[in-house]
């Protein structure tokens, strides 16, 4: 095996296990809406998890292990990366940002700090701002 199929391994893997905590948020509340289910849809496209990967996951979400960022630079680079694909399709509607909310408490950041990081991360993403000053703008808030 070269070290390039265990980088794509690797990623791949890490991947699918973000994608099961998300789905794990997504079904908090035992049930996924179908503005919930379009957002994992585009989601799984674009972490690269195939159809059947996909459908596995949200049979069996419990399968993966969840592993939620221990530090807050990796925190904010997953926000990044989810606020990112809100715009991505253009959609930035309150069912979505609902599940955001969501997902910001599931990545570890404070329940009562879940609606500010939101707000702020998404209209930073509005603003199409590269990593760096996304960083460092969410860093002012704690």
């Amino acid at each position: 095996m070269s070290i390039s199929d265990l980088f794509n391994s690797g990623f791949t893997t890490r991947n699918q296990d973000h994608f099961a905590s998300i789905v794990s948020v997504a079904f908090s509340d035992n049930f996924i809406s179908q503005e919930e289910k379009d957002f994992l849809e585009r989601l799984a496209h674009n972490l690269d998890i195939s159809k059947e990967t996909y459908l596995q996951i949200l049979k069996d979400y419990n399968s993966h292990p969840i592993n939620p960022p221990i530090s807050q630079e990796a925190r904010i680079e997953r926000l990044y990366d989810l606020v990112r694909m809100v715009y991505a399709d253009h959609i930035k509607d309150t069912h979505e940002v609902t599940l955001l909310n969501k997902l910001v408490v599931g990545l570890g950041f404070q329940t009562e700090m879940a609606s500010k990081v939101v707000s702020t991360s998404l209209k930073l993403a509005s603003n199409k701002v590269d990593f760096e000053t996304f960083q460092k703008e969410m860093n002012l808030l704690f």
